[in-house]
Protein backbone atom coordinates (compact mmCIF):
# COMPACT_ATOMS: atom_id res chain seq x y z
CA UNK A 1 0.00 0.00 0.00
CA UNK A 2 3.08 2.55 0.62
CA UNK A 3 3.82 2.13 -3.01
CA UNK A 4 0.08 2.48 -4.05
CA UNK A 5 0.90 6.22 -2.12
CA UNK A 6 4.31 6.80 -3.79
CA UNK A 7 2.71 6.90 -6.89
CA UNK A 8 4.15 9.89 -9.02
CA UNK A 9 2.15 10.68 -12.37
CA UNK A 10 4.04 10.97 -15.74
CA UNK A 11 5.24 14.64 -16.77
CA UNK A 12 6.40 16.04 -19.61
CA UNK A 13 10.30 17.19 -19.87
CA UNK A 14 10.72 20.71 -19.79
CA UNK A 15 12.62 21.97 -22.60
CA UNK A 16 14.70 24.84 -22.76
CA UNK A 17 14.32 27.56 -25.59
CA UNK A 18 18.02 27.22 -27.45
CA UNK A 19 18.14 28.19 -30.58
CA UNK A 20 18.37 25.74 -33.05
CA UNK A 21 20.18 26.15 -36.57
CA UNK A 22 20.84 25.06 -39.11
CA UNK A 23 19.55 21.50 -40.10
CA UNK A 24 19.85 20.63 -36.17
CA UNK A 25 17.47 17.56 -34.53
CA UNK A 26 17.51 16.01 -38.27
CA UNK A 27 17.07 12.48 -37.91
CA UNK A 28 20.52 10.44 -38.75
CA UNK A 29 20.50 9.52 -42.23
CA UNK A 30 20.45 5.49 -41.05
CA UNK A 31 17.22 6.37 -39.69
CA UNK A 32 15.36 7.40 -43.16
CA UNK A 33 14.08 5.70 -45.87
CA UNK A 34 15.73 5.74 -49.36
CA UNK A 35 13.89 8.31 -50.70
CA UNK A 36 14.16 10.60 -48.03
CA UNK A 37 18.01 10.39 -48.57
CA UNK A 38 17.14 10.91 -52.27
CA UNK A 39 15.15 13.97 -51.56
CA UNK A 40 18.03 15.30 -48.93
CA UNK A 41 20.91 14.87 -51.40
CA UNK A 42 18.71 16.84 -54.22
CA UNK A 43 18.26 19.36 -52.03
CA UNK A 44 21.51 20.80 -51.40
CA UNK A 45 22.64 23.54 -49.41
CA UNK A 46 20.63 26.39 -51.44
CA UNK A 47 16.89 25.41 -51.79
CA UNK A 48 15.02 28.80 -53.36
CA UNK A 49 13.88 26.49 -56.35
CA UNK A 50 12.05 24.24 -53.67
CA UNK A 51 11.06 25.93 -51.42
CA UNK A 52 8.32 28.87 -51.15
CA UNK A 53 8.54 29.37 -47.60
CA UNK A 54 12.41 30.01 -47.38
CA UNK A 55 11.88 32.50 -50.77
CA UNK A 56 9.06 34.31 -48.15
CA UNK A 57 11.32 34.34 -45.96
CA UNK A 58 14.08 36.23 -47.72
CA UNK A 59 11.29 38.48 -49.63
CA UNK A 60 10.43 39.43 -46.02
CA UNK A 61 13.79 40.25 -44.62
CA UNK A 62 14.75 42.44 -47.39
CA UNK A 63 11.24 44.26 -47.17
CA UNK A 64 12.52 45.55 -44.14
CA UNK A 65 15.87 46.29 -44.70
CA UNK A 66 14.60 48.33 -47.47
CA UNK A 67 12.63 49.98 -45.10
CA UNK A 68 15.28 50.96 -43.32
CA UNK A 69 18.00 51.99 -45.78
CA UNK A 70 15.35 54.21 -47.23
CA UNK A 71 14.59 55.88 -44.24
CA UNK A 72 17.71 56.97 -43.14
CA UNK A 73 18.74 58.45 -46.66
CA UNK A 74 15.74 60.67 -46.35
CA UNK A 75 16.22 61.74 -42.44
CA UNK A 76 19.88 61.84 -43.45
CA UNK A 77 21.09 65.44 -42.91
CA UNK A 78 24.85 65.24 -43.56
CA UNK A 79 24.01 66.48 -47.45
CA UNK A 80 22.15 69.54 -46.06
CA UNK A 81 24.94 70.08 -43.41
CA UNK A 82 27.77 70.03 -46.31
CA UNK A 83 25.80 72.61 -48.47
CA UNK A 84 24.98 74.90 -45.49
CA UNK A 85 28.72 74.50 -44.49
CA UNK A 86 29.52 75.62 -47.92
CA UNK A 87 26.74 78.20 -48.55
CA UNK A 88 28.38 80.03 -44.91
CA UNK A 89 32.07 79.85 -46.49
CA UNK A 90 30.89 81.85 -49.33
CA UNK A 91 29.18 83.82 -47.53
CA UNK A 92 31.66 85.22 -45.26
CA UNK A 93 34.21 85.18 -48.43
CA UNK A 94 31.67 87.28 -50.26
CA UNK A 95 31.33 89.90 -47.40
CA UNK A 96 34.74 90.02 -46.59
CA UNK A 97 35.87 90.77 -50.36
CA UNK A 98 32.95 93.50 -50.17
CA UNK A 99 34.65 94.93 -46.76
CA UNK A 100 37.70 95.55 -49.06
CA UNK A 101 35.56 97.63 -51.27
CA UNK A 102 34.14 99.53 -48.77
CA UNK A 103 37.12 100.42 -46.67
CA UNK A 104 38.33 101.88 -50.48
CA UNK A 105 35.68 104.26 -50.33
CA UNK A 106 36.37 108.31 -49.88
CA UNK A 107 34.42 110.05 -47.63
CA UNK A 108 31.96 111.69 -49.91
CA UNK A 109 31.47 108.42 -51.92
CA UNK A 110 29.57 107.77 -54.99
CA UNK A 111 28.28 104.48 -56.55
CA UNK A 112 30.27 102.16 -57.96
CA UNK A 113 30.86 102.72 -61.36
CA UNK A 114 33.38 101.29 -64.06
CA UNK A 115 36.67 103.33 -63.64
CA UNK A 116 35.16 104.98 -60.77
CA UNK A 117 36.93 105.41 -57.44
CA UNK A 118 37.54 102.94 -56.01
CA UNK A 119 39.05 101.33 -59.26
CA UNK A 120 37.33 97.74 -58.55
CA UNK A 121 39.05 95.92 -61.33
CA UNK A 122 42.66 96.47 -59.32
CA UNK A 123 41.18 95.90 -56.20
CA UNK A 124 40.15 92.53 -57.50
CA UNK A 125 43.48 91.97 -59.12
CA UNK A 126 45.12 91.39 -55.95
CA UNK A 127 42.82 88.80 -54.34
CA UNK A 128 43.98 85.27 -54.16
CA UNK A 129 40.54 83.45 -55.39
CA UNK A 130 40.02 79.67 -55.06
CA UNK A 131 40.18 77.73 -58.39
CA UNK A 132 36.88 77.49 -59.86
CA UNK A 133 35.57 80.79 -57.95
CA UNK A 134 33.84 83.14 -60.30
CA UNK A 135 33.83 87.12 -58.84
CA UNK A 136 31.76 89.98 -60.00
CA UNK A 137 30.82 93.39 -58.98
CA UNK A 138 28.11 94.72 -59.93
CA UNK A 139 26.97 98.83 -59.71
CA UNK A 140 23.44 100.19 -58.29
CA UNK A 141 21.80 99.34 -61.90
CA UNK A 142 22.93 95.71 -61.26
CA UNK A 143 25.49 96.31 -64.48
CA UNK A 144 29.05 94.23 -63.95
CA UNK A 145 31.22 96.74 -63.54
CA UNK A 146 34.58 93.99 -62.59
CA UNK A 147 34.95 90.82 -62.45
CA UNK A 148 37.90 88.11 -61.52
CA UNK A 149 38.22 84.26 -61.62
CA UNK A 150 39.97 82.06 -58.98
CA UNK A 151 43.50 80.75 -60.61
CA UNK A 152 44.46 79.44 -56.57
CA UNK A 153 44.41 75.67 -55.91
CA UNK A 154 41.40 73.63 -55.89
CA UNK A 155 38.52 73.09 -52.96
CA UNK A 156 39.27 69.02 -53.31
CA UNK A 157 43.33 69.75 -52.97
CA UNK A 158 42.66 70.72 -49.05
CA UNK A 159 40.67 67.51 -48.63
CA UNK A 160 41.54 63.71 -48.42
CA UNK A 161 42.20 62.26 -51.84
CA UNK A 162 38.40 61.28 -53.17
CA UNK A 163 37.77 57.92 -52.48
CA UNK A 164 35.65 55.61 -55.35
CA UNK A 165 32.19 55.57 -56.30
CA UNK A 166 31.05 52.59 -57.87
CA UNK A 167 28.21 52.13 -56.88
CA UNK A 168 26.68 55.81 -56.71
CA UNK A 169 28.37 56.10 -60.63
CA UNK A 170 26.45 52.88 -61.57
CA UNK A 171 23.03 53.67 -59.99
CA UNK A 172 23.88 57.15 -61.64
CA UNK A 173 24.01 55.87 -65.30
CA UNK A 174 21.59 53.52 -65.12
CA UNK A 175 19.05 56.35 -64.08
CA UNK A 176 20.64 58.38 -66.70
CA UNK A 177 19.38 55.61 -69.47
CA UNK A 178 16.49 54.86 -67.82
CA UNK A 179 15.13 58.57 -67.22
CA UNK A 180 16.51 59.90 -70.32
CA UNK A 181 13.61 58.87 -72.78
CA UNK A 182 11.08 61.31 -70.60
CA UNK A 183 13.54 63.69 -69.25
CA UNK A 184 13.74 66.65 -70.69
CA UNK A 185 16.86 68.32 -71.91
CA UNK A 186 17.77 71.72 -69.98
CA UNK A 187 20.79 72.01 -70.18
CA UNK A 188 20.65 74.69 -72.48
CA UNK A 189 17.76 76.42 -70.56
CA UNK A 190 19.88 77.25 -67.55
CA UNK A 191 21.61 80.54 -66.76
CA UNK A 192 25.24 81.00 -67.15
CA UNK A 193 27.74 82.13 -63.84
CA UNK A 194 27.13 85.51 -64.72
CA UNK A 195 23.37 85.97 -65.13
CA UNK A 196 22.64 84.10 -62.30
CA UNK A 197 25.21 86.69 -60.34
CA UNK A 198 23.13 89.75 -62.23
CA UNK A 199 19.69 88.26 -61.13
CA UNK A 200 20.86 87.53 -57.40
CA UNK A 201 21.86 90.97 -57.38
CA UNK A 202 19.15 92.91 -58.02
CA UNK A 203 17.60 91.33 -55.21
CA UNK A 204 21.05 92.42 -53.03
CA UNK A 205 19.83 95.82 -53.58
CA UNK A 206 17.92 95.75 -50.74
CA UNK A 207 20.86 95.97 -48.36
CA UNK A 208 20.43 92.31 -47.78
CA UNK A 209 22.71 89.06 -48.62
CA UNK A 210 21.17 86.60 -50.70
CA UNK A 211 22.24 83.22 -51.18
CA UNK A 212 21.03 81.20 -54.20
CA UNK A 213 22.19 77.03 -55.56
CA UNK A 214 21.34 75.67 -58.69
CA UNK A 215 22.52 73.44 -61.45
CA UNK A 216 25.36 73.76 -63.76
CA UNK A 217 24.75 72.82 -67.61
CA UNK A 218 26.95 69.33 -66.91
CA UNK A 219 24.84 68.83 -63.26
CA UNK A 220 26.78 70.03 -61.13
CA UNK A 221 25.74 72.21 -57.82
CA UNK A 222 26.22 75.68 -57.63
CA UNK A 223 26.53 78.27 -55.23
CA UNK A 224 25.95 81.93 -55.69
CA UNK A 225 25.74 84.98 -53.04
CA UNK A 226 25.44 88.52 -53.27
CA UNK A 227 26.13 90.70 -50.77
CA UNK A 228 25.66 94.65 -50.74
CA UNK A 229 28.57 97.55 -50.93
CA UNK A 230 27.00 100.23 -48.61
CA UNK A 231 28.11 103.56 -47.40
CA UNK A 232 26.43 105.44 -44.93
CA UNK A 233 22.93 103.00 -45.41
CA UNK A 234 23.39 103.54 -48.75
CA UNK A 235 23.91 100.88 -51.11
CA UNK A 236 26.22 101.19 -53.97
CA UNK A 237 27.19 98.09 -55.58
CA UNK A 238 26.64 94.65 -54.97
CA UNK A 239 30.06 92.05 -54.50
CA UNK A 240 28.84 88.69 -56.20
CA UNK A 241 30.81 85.08 -55.87
CA UNK A 242 29.81 81.63 -57.32
CA UNK A 243 31.47 78.80 -56.04
CA UNK A 244 32.94 76.01 -58.95
CA UNK A 245 30.90 73.53 -60.16
CA UNK A 246 30.29 70.50 -58.04
CA UNK A 247 31.91 71.27 -55.22
CA UNK A 248 30.25 69.08 -52.88
CA UNK A 249 29.26 66.50 -55.15
CA UNK A 250 31.99 63.96 -54.84
CA UNK A 251 31.54 64.62 -50.70
CA UNK A 252 27.87 63.88 -50.96
CA UNK A 253 28.79 61.13 -53.51
CA UNK A 254 30.92 59.27 -51.14
CA UNK A 255 28.69 59.50 -48.29
CA UNK A 256 25.99 58.10 -50.11
CA UNK A 257 28.12 55.46 -51.28
CA UNK A 258 29.37 54.75 -47.71
CA UNK A 259 25.82 54.23 -47.04
CA UNK A 260 24.74 51.70 -50.08
CA UNK A 261 28.06 49.99 -49.17
CA UNK A 262 26.40 49.33 -46.21
CA UNK A 263 22.95 48.57 -47.12
CA UNK A 264 24.75 46.13 -49.50
CA UNK A 265 26.51 44.21 -46.89
CA UNK A 266 23.52 44.28 -44.41
CA UNK A 267 21.63 43.06 -47.75
CA UNK A 268 24.08 39.60 -48.46
CA UNK A 269 23.84 39.56 -44.61
CA UNK A 270 20.22 39.14 -44.38
CA UNK A 271 20.21 36.58 -46.92
CA UNK A 272 23.02 34.32 -45.77
CA UNK A 273 20.63 34.73 -42.30
CA UNK A 274 17.81 34.19 -44.27
CA UNK A 275 18.55 31.15 -45.32
CA UNK A 276 20.37 29.78 -42.09
CA UNK A 277 17.14 30.83 -40.52
CA UNK A 278 15.24 28.87 -43.47
CA UNK A 279 16.65 25.91 -43.15
CA UNK A 280 16.00 25.49 -39.48
CA UNK A 281 12.15 25.88 -40.38
CA UNK A 282 11.67 25.02 -44.13
CA UNK A 283 13.62 21.81 -44.57
CA UNK A 284 12.23 19.74 -41.33
CA UNK A 285 9.16 21.01 -42.72
CA UNK A 286 9.83 19.45 -45.98
CA UNK A 287 11.35 16.03 -44.13
CA UNK A 288 8.03 16.21 -42.51
CA UNK A 289 5.82 16.20 -45.31
CA UNK A 290 7.87 14.74 -47.76
CA UNK A 291 7.73 11.62 -45.29
CA UNK A 292 3.78 11.85 -45.48
CA UNK A 293 3.81 11.91 -48.69
CA UNK A 294 5.62 8.43 -49.02
CA UNK A 295 3.14 6.58 -47.14
CA UNK A 296 0.45 8.39 -49.08
CA UNK A 297 2.54 7.40 -52.26
CA UNK A 298 2.80 3.41 -51.21
CA UNK A 299 -0.56 3.82 -49.90
CA UNK A 300 -1.79 5.27 -53.69
CA UNK A 301 0.64 2.52 -55.49
CA UNK A 302 -0.19 -0.38 -53.01
CA UNK A 303 3.67 -0.86 -52.60
CA UNK A 304 4.65 -2.97 -49.32
CA UNK A 305 8.13 -1.01 -48.37
CA UNK A 306 7.70 -1.29 -44.68
CA UNK A 307 6.70 1.36 -42.37
CA UNK A 308 6.74 5.28 -43.06
CA UNK A 309 9.39 6.58 -40.08
CA UNK A 310 8.58 10.38 -39.20
CA UNK A 311 12.12 12.16 -38.92
CA UNK A 312 12.18 12.15 -35.15
CA UNK A 313 13.03 16.03 -34.20
CA UNK A 314 11.72 16.05 -30.63
CA UNK A 315 15.05 16.74 -29.42
CA UNK A 316 14.20 20.69 -31.13
CA UNK A 317 12.97 23.21 -28.15
CA UNK A 318 10.23 24.71 -30.49
CA UNK A 319 7.32 24.00 -32.20
CA UNK A 320 8.65 21.76 -35.42
CA UNK A 321 10.11 19.26 -32.35
CA UNK A 322 5.85 19.18 -31.13
CA UNK A 323 4.74 18.81 -34.40
CA UNK A 324 7.36 15.85 -34.98
CA UNK A 325 6.08 14.14 -31.76
CA UNK A 326 2.44 14.79 -32.66
CA UNK A 327 3.08 12.97 -36.09
CA UNK A 328 4.90 9.79 -34.87
CA UNK A 329 2.64 9.48 -32.62
CA UNK A 330 -0.28 9.68 -34.42
CA UNK A 331 1.59 7.60 -37.13
CA UNK A 332 2.67 5.00 -34.19
CA UNK A 333 -0.71 5.15 -32.88
CA UNK A 334 -2.48 4.15 -36.89
CA UNK A 335 0.08 1.19 -36.83
CA UNK A 336 -0.63 -0.36 -33.22
CA UNK A 337 -4.49 -0.03 -34.17
CA UNK A 338 -3.55 -2.13 -37.49
CA UNK A 339 -1.26 -4.43 -35.18
CA UNK A 340 -4.30 -4.56 -33.17
CA UNK A 341 -6.88 -5.80 -36.14
CA UNK A 342 -4.27 -8.07 -37.23
CA UNK A 343 -3.93 -10.18 -33.89
CA UNK A 344 -7.61 -9.90 -33.70
CA UNK A 345 -8.35 -11.38 -36.81
CA UNK A 346 -5.80 -14.00 -36.11
CA UNK A 347 -7.23 -14.82 -32.82
CA UNK A 348 -10.78 -15.00 -33.91
CA UNK A 349 -9.29 -17.18 -36.84
CA UNK A 350 -7.84 -19.43 -34.14
CA UNK A 351 -10.80 -19.71 -31.85
CA UNK A 352 -12.79 -20.59 -34.90
CA UNK A 353 -10.44 -22.94 -36.70
CA UNK A 354 -9.24 -24.88 -33.13
CA UNK A 355 -13.53 -25.86 -31.79
CA UNK A 356 -14.82 -26.42 -35.24
CA UNK A 357 -11.86 -28.51 -36.12
CA UNK A 358 -12.42 -30.11 -32.57
CA UNK A 359 -16.12 -30.45 -33.23
CA UNK A 360 -15.92 -31.87 -36.59
CA UNK A 361 -13.95 -34.84 -35.30
CA UNK A 362 -15.88 -35.46 -32.04
CA UNK A 363 -19.34 -35.88 -33.95
CA UNK A 364 -17.14 -38.15 -36.59
CA UNK A 365 -15.70 -40.34 -33.50
CA UNK A 366 -19.23 -40.44 -31.85
CA UNK A 367 -20.99 -42.28 -34.80
CA UNK A 368 -18.43 -44.65 -34.60
CA UNK A 369 -18.28 -45.51 -30.65
CA UNK A 370 -19.90 -48.39 -28.79
CA UNK A 371 -19.39 -47.96 -25.73
CA UNK A 372 -21.47 -45.68 -23.48
CA UNK A 373 -17.99 -44.02 -21.13
CA UNK A 374 -16.66 -42.90 -24.63
CA UNK A 375 -19.60 -41.49 -25.65
CA UNK A 376 -19.96 -39.34 -22.55
CA UNK A 377 -16.01 -38.22 -23.13
CA UNK A 378 -17.14 -37.44 -26.43
CA UNK A 379 -20.27 -35.06 -25.11
CA UNK A 380 -17.78 -33.10 -22.91
CA UNK A 381 -15.43 -32.40 -25.36
CA UNK A 382 -18.66 -31.67 -28.10
CA UNK A 383 -20.05 -29.18 -24.81
CA UNK A 384 -16.45 -27.49 -23.98
CA UNK A 385 -16.07 -26.37 -27.81
CA UNK A 386 -19.22 -25.21 -28.22
CA UNK A 387 -18.92 -23.36 -24.74
CA UNK A 388 -15.59 -22.14 -26.73
CA UNK A 389 -17.71 -20.74 -29.49
CA UNK A 390 -20.38 -19.02 -27.34
CA UNK A 391 -17.12 -16.85 -25.77
CA UNK A 392 -16.00 -16.07 -29.09
CA UNK A 393 -19.50 -14.44 -29.65
CA UNK A 394 -18.78 -12.44 -26.64
CA UNK A 395 -15.19 -12.16 -28.12
CA UNK A 396 -16.33 -10.48 -30.94
CA UNK A 397 -18.84 -7.99 -29.38
CA UNK A 398 -16.59 -6.68 -26.48
CA UNK A 399 -13.79 -6.56 -29.29
CA UNK A 400 -15.92 -4.23 -31.52
CA UNK A 401 -16.94 -1.89 -28.54
CA UNK A 402 -12.81 -1.63 -27.76
CA UNK A 403 -12.60 -0.54 -31.58
CA UNK A 404 -15.54 2.23 -31.00
CA UNK A 405 -13.64 3.00 -27.57
CA UNK A 406 -10.61 4.80 -29.67
CA UNK A 407 -13.08 7.12 -31.59
CA UNK A 408 -15.57 7.94 -28.34
CA UNK A 409 -12.43 9.19 -26.22
CA UNK A 410 -11.20 11.58 -28.95
CA UNK A 411 -14.98 12.84 -30.30
CA UNK A 412 -16.67 13.17 -26.95
CA UNK A 413 -16.07 16.81 -24.68
CA UNK A 414 -14.74 16.38 -21.37
CA UNK A 415 -16.34 17.57 -18.72
CA UNK A 416 -15.24 18.57 -14.71
CA UNK A 417 -17.47 16.17 -12.49
CA UNK A 418 -16.64 14.88 -8.52
CA UNK A 419 -15.14 12.04 -8.60
CA UNK A 420 -15.84 11.00 -4.99
CA UNK A 421 -18.99 11.42 -5.71
CA UNK A 422 -19.10 8.97 -8.77
CA UNK A 423 -16.93 6.68 -6.43
CA UNK A 424 -19.72 6.86 -3.73
CA UNK A 425 -22.71 5.77 -6.26
CA UNK A 426 -20.83 2.56 -8.06
CA UNK A 427 -19.38 1.61 -4.12
CA UNK A 428 -23.32 1.57 -3.27
CA UNK A 429 -24.40 -0.14 -6.32
CA UNK A 430 -21.66 -2.56 -6.34
CA UNK A 431 -21.42 -3.36 -2.37
CA UNK A 432 -24.99 -5.02 -2.83
CA UNK A 433 -23.78 -7.48 -5.68
CA UNK A 434 -20.69 -8.03 -3.74
CA UNK A 435 -23.08 -8.54 -0.30
CA UNK A 436 -25.07 -11.05 -2.09
CA UNK A 437 -22.13 -13.39 -3.18
CA UNK A 438 -21.20 -13.30 0.79
CA UNK A 439 -17.84 -11.18 0.24
CA UNK A 440 -17.56 -8.37 2.23
CA UNK A 441 -17.22 -4.66 0.81
CA UNK A 442 -15.43 -1.72 2.48
CA UNK A 443 -14.89 1.74 1.25
CA UNK A 444 -12.69 4.43 2.25
CA UNK A 445 -12.97 7.71 0.60
CA UNK A 446 -12.65 11.13 1.53
CA UNK A 447 -15.89 13.20 2.49
CA UNK A 448 -14.25 16.43 0.34
CA UNK A 449 -15.40 16.69 -3.26
CA UNK A 450 -12.33 15.82 -5.96
CA UNK A 451 -12.89 18.07 -9.38
CA UNK A 452 -11.54 16.48 -12.53
CA UNK A 453 -11.81 17.00 -15.58
CA UNK A 454 -12.98 13.86 -18.23
CA UNK A 455 -15.17 11.30 -19.30
CA UNK A 456 -17.27 10.47 -16.10
CA UNK A 457 -19.01 7.26 -17.30
CA UNK A 458 -15.39 5.68 -19.10
CA UNK A 459 -13.89 6.54 -15.51
CA UNK A 460 -16.94 4.81 -14.39
CA UNK A 461 -16.24 1.91 -16.63
CA UNK A 462 -13.15 1.59 -15.38
CA UNK A 463 -13.86 1.26 -11.42
CA UNK A 464 -16.56 -0.99 -12.83
CA UNK A 465 -14.56 -3.59 -14.56
CA UNK A 466 -11.91 -3.57 -11.38
CA UNK A 467 -14.37 -3.66 -8.49
CA UNK A 468 -16.42 -6.63 -10.11
CA UNK A 469 -12.96 -8.42 -11.59
CA UNK A 470 -12.43 -8.44 -7.71
CA UNK A 471 -15.96 -9.75 -6.61
CA UNK A 472 -15.21 -12.67 -9.60
CA UNK A 473 -11.96 -13.75 -7.97
CA UNK A 474 -13.37 -13.81 -4.18
CA UNK A 475 -14.68 -16.66 -2.55
CA UNK A 476 -17.76 -16.58 0.32
CA UNK A 477 -15.93 -14.88 3.48
CA UNK A 478 -13.52 -12.28 1.56
CA UNK A 479 -13.39 -8.82 1.41
CA UNK A 480 -12.57 -5.90 -1.18
CA UNK A 481 -11.20 -2.72 0.02
CA UNK A 482 -12.19 0.31 -2.14
CA UNK A 483 -10.42 3.55 -1.00
CA UNK A 484 -8.51 7.15 -2.44
CA UNK A 485 -6.35 9.56 -1.36
CA UNK A 486 -5.40 12.82 -2.72
CA UNK A 487 -1.95 13.97 -3.41
CA UNK A 488 -0.88 17.42 -4.48
CA UNK A 489 -2.08 17.29 -8.09
CA UNK A 490 -3.12 13.59 -8.41
CA UNK A 491 -5.39 11.29 -6.55
CA UNK A 492 -4.92 7.36 -6.13
CA UNK A 493 -7.93 4.91 -5.98
CA UNK A 494 -6.94 1.64 -4.95
CA UNK A 495 -9.27 -1.51 -4.88
CA UNK A 496 -8.05 -4.60 -2.90
CA UNK A 497 -9.23 -8.19 -2.50
CA UNK A 498 -8.41 -10.84 -0.49
CA UNK A 499 -8.62 -13.58 -2.90
CA UNK A 500 -5.99 -15.56 -4.67
CA UNK A 501 -4.04 -13.16 -5.78
CA UNK A 502 -2.07 -12.68 -9.32
CA UNK A 503 0.03 -14.92 -10.60
CA UNK A 504 3.86 -13.34 -10.82
CA UNK A 505 4.15 -14.33 -14.47
CA UNK A 506 0.98 -12.76 -15.35
CA UNK A 507 1.36 -9.18 -13.45
CA UNK A 508 2.73 -8.15 -16.55
CA UNK A 509 0.52 -9.52 -18.98
CA UNK A 510 -2.80 -9.15 -17.28
CA UNK A 511 -2.94 -5.70 -19.38
CA UNK A 512 -2.35 -7.21 -22.56
CA UNK A 513 -5.77 -7.90 -24.69
CA UNK A 514 -7.53 -11.10 -24.84
CA UNK A 515 -5.09 -12.44 -21.82
CA UNK A 516 -7.29 -14.28 -19.37
CA UNK A 517 -6.54 -15.91 -16.32
CA UNK A 518 -9.28 -17.14 -14.77
CA UNK A 519 -10.41 -20.36 -12.94
CA UNK A 520 -11.81 -23.24 -15.10
CA UNK A 521 -15.00 -22.97 -13.58
CA UNK A 522 -15.20 -19.42 -14.93
CA UNK A 523 -14.50 -20.60 -17.92
CA UNK A 524 -15.96 -18.71 -21.56
CA UNK A 525 -17.24 -16.21 -18.78
CA UNK A 526 -14.51 -12.80 -20.04
CA UNK A 527 -12.55 -12.46 -23.11
CA UNK A 528 -9.72 -10.74 -21.91
CA UNK A 529 -10.60 -7.14 -22.40
CA UNK A 530 -11.29 -5.29 -19.36
CA UNK A 531 -8.43 -4.57 -18.40
CA UNK A 532 -7.32 -3.67 -21.42
CA UNK A 533 -9.62 -1.36 -21.79
CA UNK A 534 -9.47 -0.13 -18.45
CA UNK A 535 -5.89 0.98 -18.82
CA UNK A 536 -6.78 2.45 -22.43
CA UNK A 537 -9.20 4.72 -20.73
CA UNK A 538 -7.16 5.57 -17.88
CA UNK A 539 -3.79 6.63 -20.20
CA UNK A 540 -6.34 8.61 -22.27
CA UNK A 541 -7.24 10.90 -18.95
CA UNK A 542 -3.25 11.41 -18.52
CA UNK A 543 -3.73 8.33 -15.88
CA UNK A 544 -1.68 5.49 -14.43
CA UNK A 545 -2.73 1.88 -13.96
CA UNK A 546 -1.04 -0.73 -12.56
CA UNK A 547 -1.34 -4.31 -10.53
CA UNK A 548 0.30 -5.75 -7.50
CA UNK A 549 0.06 -8.48 -4.91
CA UNK A 550 -1.02 -7.68 -1.29
CA UNK A 551 1.91 -9.03 1.04
CA UNK A 552 2.84 -8.83 4.72
CA UNK A 553 5.72 -6.37 5.72
CA UNK A 554 8.93 -8.04 4.97
CA UNK A 555 7.14 -11.30 3.64
CA UNK A 556 8.86 -13.40 1.51
CA UNK A 557 8.48 -12.86 -1.94
CA UNK A 558 7.89 -16.07 -2.90
CA UNK A 559 5.29 -16.56 -0.16
CA UNK A 560 1.59 -16.90 -1.12
CA UNK A 561 -0.16 -13.64 -1.49
CA UNK A 562 -2.68 -12.20 0.87
CA UNK A 563 -4.72 -11.14 -2.37
CA UNK A 564 -4.46 -8.35 -5.09
CA UNK A 565 -4.33 -4.61 -5.58
CA UNK A 566 -4.75 -1.96 -8.36
CA UNK A 567 -3.98 1.14 -8.65
CA UNK A 568 -5.53 3.95 -10.80
CA UNK A 569 -3.28 7.12 -10.35
CA UNK A 570 -5.56 10.48 -12.36
CA UNK A 571 -4.29 13.96 -12.41
CA UNK A 572 -6.23 16.53 -11.17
Amino acid sequence: MALAERINMPQRPRQDGDVVLGDDFVAPEALVEKEMQARRNRRGLLSLNRSPLTRKIIFFNLIALNFLVVGVLMLSTSQDSLAVERSNALVSQAELIADVVEAQLPEAAEPLQLGGVPDVSRTLEGLDLRQGISLYVFDSEAQSIASAQGQGLPLQAEMPEAGSTVIVDSLSWIWSKVAAPIQPDTAAQLPSVEERAALLSQQAMTGVTKVESGLSADGGTIFTVATPVQHDGRVLGVVALSSAAGEIDQQQREELERVLQMFLIATLMSIGLSLVLASTIANPLSDLAAAAELGRARDDKQKAGGRIRIPDLTARPDEIGRLSGALRGMVSALYDRIDNNEQFAADVAHEIKNPLASLRSAVGSLRMVKKEEHREKLLDVIDHDVRRLDRLDRLVSDISNASRLDSELVKEEQEAFDLMKMMGNLSEYLGQQAGENGVDFITDLPGEPVQMMGLEARLAQVFVNLITNAISFCEEGDAIRVWARRRENRVLIVVEDTGPGIPEQALTKVFKRFYSERPENQFGNNSGLGLAISKQIVEAHGGVIWAENIRPTDADPTSEPLGARFVVGLPI
